[in-house]
């Protein structure tokens, strides 16, 4: 959806400097992420601590054309090309921008707020209703005042339900919320402590929260919050409740806590139901009730519901467990560390089987009431879910050190915490610990400390670079062309959700996968893109339709059992990609196929054909420029001649990252990029033009010194002729490191210097000779990086770079780099 410079400057009474007939279909707000920048309107948002005029030029570079501004600047003149539209405030301009877009749309729009919960519901809801809709939400906790218009900003015209979460915290916001997401529809999770310093009390708090659902058909709420619902009575507002305690449009009668699950019934409209949920804790439970009763209230059956609850997963928005030392698990909750927040972490807590419970607190900021008070509450809560040990930090908390009630030890400081625990470990052992504290006082170092020691040798991926490749390919394309990453086999050895998030960020069209499960694990870490699977398998249909992934049809056999299954289960729109082979000749349908499989497609017209594509045998090879052309020009006839038959227009891919650099007559509407967005070039001329991505590191474990005569490893291949330094390493081939690249093949780099692999590399170790190196135990040791590259590796290997890159073990930890 493209609007033109001058429809923007009309919607943000914007005077407009330089060219008039640019037009942009994106938003852009972050300089270091940009996405498809050709097509992007770039707000330069001004705050406390950063300005986005600064980073104006550097984006015209790379081919941003869209500017708005607040700041006029002479310099704006010299770009001739671009477009900029001045406004005195740029992040309500761009607000305006998304109230207008949110216009364009009548589907319904459900708006949530409350102090806790937001995301946990709009998430669910996602889960719960993804099955009947095309739906649009915020990602993850996007929910402040640029959150909001950047979510608002991703609908589609195939959206057909969207889900928007909104967070205040103070006064005179949710007024500037309300008009993005104008929703016909509300949920108001709960109330709580979160940010009542800002307020002058409880009401009005709610009534701030409640502007936002001034024009709303029906608003969800638990009527047990006895303000809420005095004043959602007070302005009139048609609603549905639910509650524990009183009479409701859904009563909850009985709530029987399990083991792992909960039971409960209730009455709605005079008939007694059940729900089976697999939730424990008390805000589980509340956030439950809020999607079974809009559930209900949307006319699904309470069998249906039923079902799709015993599917449901819970999410791991914030918190996090691992496993620590000393027989410990860690539960990392450094989000946010209000009261409200401490009794979700404290219920979490409790599901856990270790006894002994030890928490890790902070001072707890800005909660706006008296510290003796507050802390007294803090003890309740702690007494309540039997921790046994209390460690606090700050200088708040050690001033109420009397009044907690439990074994306890306090540090005025984080420096100071881990300054005791280096000298002993506090009694931190065969315990569960939860770690929660206000962002500023750096608990992630506490976390880093308690963490148990992983495997020394790690993968870093540089996910700047990859948004840097990706754009750099984007530049070669001509607006309205899409782009679908690779990001099958764990992402080319990188890690799949992390670089999916990254690059979901940036607005691709697709994501592909080679099976069902690699897109399942993306659907589940939150990803919304489309993805395209290319190996579909029988087993895993119920999967694809569960989670929204789409599979490539590549044989009559794939598409008879695709169409079966579909009609088997009732399923009235199976979104499909036609794969043609134009001279691979591996999988696909050849020329001879196409009038059956015309047929076929008007046979069975609940198939929607999303894509057709085929793939390029040896576009990086110029020997081969010939064959390509030919590939080219018969998928051109052969995907013309399908596309002449249906009713609806479809997308058309060919090219590889090798195609798209050298031949841009074939991008038809969109490209896949593969090895090129890790780094790895088609050529000497393009690989100048990328960022190197990954990282491959280890550490000296030992250090020995050999004489002539002995020998390294096994089978003693590795023959020591004269005094040599051996440095052995915690990498073998069960990490990656490929065998053949033993007894001096290939080489590992220490301080800059090349340090040949002697003997046989083992199974979780190799040894190299360091002889000249001056080095320690416990230096690092690189495989491969920007200077001893993949592709140095992979000629030394007589292979690709792809192999190597994807040999990198799962059990190697990946840390993600992004500045």
């Amino acid at each position: 959806m493209f609007f033109t410079i001058q429809q923007a400057a009309s919607i943000v009474s914007a005077q407009i400097i330089g060219a008039k007939d640019h037009s942009f279909s994106q938003l852009i707000t972050d300089s270091r992420t940009a996405g498809f920048v050709t097509e992007g309107l770039f707000i330069a948002i001004k705050g406390d601590r950063h300005n986005g005029h600064l980073y104006i030029h550097n984006l015209y570079e790379q081919g941003c054309r869209c500017f708005l501004v607040s700041e006029e600047n002479e310099t704006y003149y010299d770009m001739n090309e671009a477009s900029f539209l001045l406004v005195s405030n740029t992040l309500e301009a761009l607000q305006k921008l998304a109230a207008y877009k949110r216009d364009l749309f009548s589907i319904p729009v459900v708006g949530i707020t409350g102090s806790n919960g937001k995301t946990i519901v709009k998430e669910w809801l996602w889960q719960l209703l993804q099955a009947d809709y095309h739906i649009c939400k915020n990602p993850k906790s996007y929910n402040s005042q640029l959150g909001v218009a950047l979510s608002v900003w991703q609908l589609k015209e195939e959206d057909t339900l969207a889900l928007f979460e909104a967070g205040i915290s103070q006064p005179n916001e949710m007024q500037k919320l309300e008009p993005m997401i104008r929703p016909s529809i509300g949920i108001f999770t709960n109330v709580g402590s979160a940010h009542d310093e800002n307020f002058v009390d409880k009401n009005q708090k709610i009534t701030e929260k409640l502007a936002l659902f001034k024009n709303t058909e029906h608003l969800f709420y638990c009527k047990d919050y006895l303000d809420l619902d005095n004043e959602i009575k007070k302005q009139k507002i048609k609603s549905k409740s639910w509650s524990f305690l009183t009479e409701a449009d859904l009563q909850i009668k009985e709530t029987k806590v399990q083991q792992k699950d909960t039971l409960l019934k209730a009455i709605y409209k005079n008939k007694t139901l059940q729900l089976l949920i697999p939730f424990t804790d008390k805000a589980s439970i509340e956030n439950s009730i809020h999607c079974w009763l809009f559930m209900l209230h949307l006319s699904y059956s309470n069998d249906v519901i039923q079902h799709r609850f015993s599917k449901i997963e819970p999410l791991s928005m914030r918190l996090e467990m691992k496993q620590g030392i000393n027989d410990c698990l860690l539960l990392n909750d450094s989000y946010s560390n209000d009261i409200h927040s401490l009794a979700i972490a404290l219920d979490f807590l409790q599901q856990q089987k270790k006894q002994n419970k030890i928490i890790i607190l902070s001072d707890i900021l800005q909660s706006g009431k008296n510290k003796t008070a507050l802390y007294k509450e803090v003890n309740s809560l702690l007494q309540e879910k039997n921790i046994q040990h209390l460690f606090g930090i700050g200088p708040d908390i050690l001033s109420q050190e009397a009044v907690f009630s439990m074994k306890k030890t306090f540090f005025n400081t984080t420096q100071d915490f881990m300054a005791a625990f280096k000298k002993e470990p506090l009694s931190i052992k065969n315990s569960l610990v939860l770690i929660k504290g206000a962002r500023r006082f750096g608990f992630e170092r506490i976390h880093q400390l308690l963490q148990q020691k992983s495997h020394d040798t790690v993968l870093e991926i540089n996910l700047n670079h990859i948004v840097h490749n990706l754009n750099y390919y984007r530049s070669l394309l001509k607006p309205g062309v899409g782009i679908m990453p690779m990001v099958k086999a764990f992402s080319y050895g990188s890690g799949s959700f992390e670089i999916a998030a990254a690059l979901q960020h940036t607005h691709v069209n697709y994501f592909a996968v080679a099976y069902a499960d690699e897109g399942v694990e993306l659907r589940k870490n939150g990803i919304t893109t489309p993805i395209m699977v290319m190996n579909p398998e029988v087993q895993s249909f119920e999967q694809l339709q569960k989670y929204q992934l789409e599979p490539e049809l590549f044989s009559f056999s794939i598409l008879e059992k695709i169409a079966a299954y579909a009609q088997e289960n009732k399923q009235n729109h199976i979104p499909v990609h036609i794969k043609l082979d134009t001279g691979m000749h591996r999988l696909g349908f050849e020329e001879k196929d196409l009038p059956k499989l015309i047929e076929k497609i008007k046979q069975y017209p609940f198939l929607q054909i999303k894509s057709i594509f085929s793939h390029l045998v040896a576009s990086d090879d110029a020997a081969f420029d010939d064959f390509t052309k030919k590939q080219m020009a018969l998928f051109e006839t052969m995907s013309q001649t399908v596309a002449r038959q249906l009713p609806y227009p479809i997308v058309r891919h060919i090219c590889n990252s090798g195609a798209i650099t050298r031949f841009p007559q074939a991008h038809f509407d969109m490209v896949r990029l593969g090895i090129g967005l890790y780094g790895v070039g088609a050529n000497a001329d393009e690989q100048k033009k990328l960022q190197h991505v990954s990282t491959l590191k280890t550490t000296i474990s030992q250090i020995k010194k050999l004489q002539a005569g002995d020998s390294v490893g096994y089978s003693r291949k590795g023959k020591i002729t004269k005094d040599t330094h051996i440095a052995t390493l915690p990498i073998g081939y069960a990490d990656g490191l490929n065998r053949k690249l033993g007894n001096g093949i290939g080489c590992l780099y220490v301080h800059g210097k090349a340090a040949p692999i002697v003997g046989n590399i083992c199974m979780d170790m190799c040894m190299i000779d360091i002889t000249g190196i001056e080095a320690q135990e416990g230096d690092e040791v690189i495989v491969f990086n920007s200077a001893h590259t993949l592709q140095n590796m992979a000629a030394a290997l007589g292979t690709i770079a792809y192999e190597v890159l994807t040999s990198v073990s799962a059990r190697v930890k990946r840390v993600y780099w992004q500045e």
